[in-house]
């Protein structure tokens, strides 16, 4: 024991302030990549490739196995290759929170108040009134990321968007029902548009298992990019949010308006710290 304490006490002489400091942004990189891979389905690969990296460790350190070993040591390089293709989606993502960390003036600056307010008016309104019938609606709000691949696979509208054209475009067994409404600047860019599912297991998890592809697909877009996703269950009614890989369900019309103004007022990018727009799941308080 009193040489455990000598050797303790002789490590703690010998940091410095830059070793501190090394330690410490070694743990914030460690830090930043798992908590960019939580709820997502990389989490249980990464899980699994530790598991199989400590089970090889200990097994050929424990047994006499030279051919295992070999095969081993040459596998880890290739190993080490794979791992970018394996985590592609989530170092994509993280990327991308970086560029739009650097962003000094959103576009929504660019924008009126005035508009801003009508726009989310106009959605929810018509959220209210869709969930009141249970007409399934998904509509994407575009913010700093631009969504031209997705609204390129819908209907091009550039309608100016009021409550009543987007009932008409979600009314059931219409042309353009199925899929997503995409607004940009105060428009209705497209209708019936194709957006990537989630490729979380968030929704598999979830006790309301009857969340169908609206539900994944607004989750894979707020997964994709930073737009906000306005979802009504056509089985429940129920109006829910994304954004960044995050779902807000049951929500009432009331909250749902306070959310978006929050979103797009032109003066809640200047509040933000670097840290917040760094990592805005960090602070998911600050984003409702």
């Amino acid at each position: 024991m009193t040489e455990f304490l000598n050797n303790l006490f002789f490590i703690f002489q010998r940091i410095s302030w830059l070793s501190v400091l090394d330690i410490l942004l070694v743990t914030l990189i460690f830090f930043g990549l798992l908590y960019s891979l939580r709820d997502t389905q990389a989490m249980a690969l990464l899980r699994g490739m530790i598991l199989l990296v400590v089970f090889v460790i200990l097994l050929t350190s424990l047994v006499e196995l030279p051919a295992f070993s070999w095969l081993s040591r040459n596998a880890l390089p290739a190993l080490l290759l794979a791992i970018p293709v394996i985590f592609a989606p989530e170092i994509r993502r993280t990327l991308e929170r970086l560029g739009r960390a650097g962003t000094i003036l959103p576009a929504t600056v660019k924008s009126e108040s005035r508009a801003i307010e009508q726009t989310v008016h106009a959605v929810v309104a018509a959220a209210a009134r869709l969930s009141a019938r249970q007409h399934g609606a998904l509509i994407i709000l575009q913010r700093l990321d631009n969504l031209d691949e997705y609204i390129q696979t819908g209907v091009q509208m550039h309608a100016q968007i009021t409550p009543e054209l987007l009932l008409q475009i979600f009314y059931p067994n219409t042309p353009l029902h199925d899929g997503a409404v995409i607004i940009v600047g105060g428009k209705v860019a497209a209708a019936s548009c194709v957006m990537p599912l989630s490729a979380s297991g968030i929704l598999n998890r979830t006790p309301d298992r009857q969340m169908g592809l609206r539900h994944r697909a607004a989750l894979g877009t707020s997964e994709a990019s930073d737009a906000i996703s306005v979802v009504v269950s056509e089985e429940s009614g129920a109006i829910s949010i994304t954004h960044a890989g995050r779902m807000l369900r049951r929500l009432d019309p009331e909250r749902l308006e306070n959310i978006l103004i929050a979103f797009f007022r032109p003066t809640n990018s200047y509040n933000k710290s670097w840290l917040e727009r760094l990592l805005p799941g960090l602070f998911p308080g600050k984003e409702k």
